[in-house]
């Protein structure tokens, strides 16, 4: 259940979001061009951040440059 404390365990790195040119989701209402974001979880595939709606969220890799 480590979703469940995500939010307030520290952050692993930030990253800088590129683009939100998704395929399938609609990712530019919760990600913003430009903005870094705090990466609380990785994973192969996806980085866990607080999102602009405040909540964690999983987001491909694709979106994100490191800082």
């Amino acid at each position: 259940m480590i979703h469940l404390t995500w939010r307030d365990r520290e952050t692993i790195k930030k990253v800088k979001c590129i683009h939100t040119d998704a395929k399938k989701y609609i990712v530019d209402q919760v990600l913003t061009v430009g903005n870094v974001y705090d990466v609380k979880n990785e994973t192969e595939e996806f980085y866990y951040i607080i999102d602009n709606s405040g909540k964690v969220g999983g987001f491909y890799k694709e979106y994100f440059q490191d800082v």
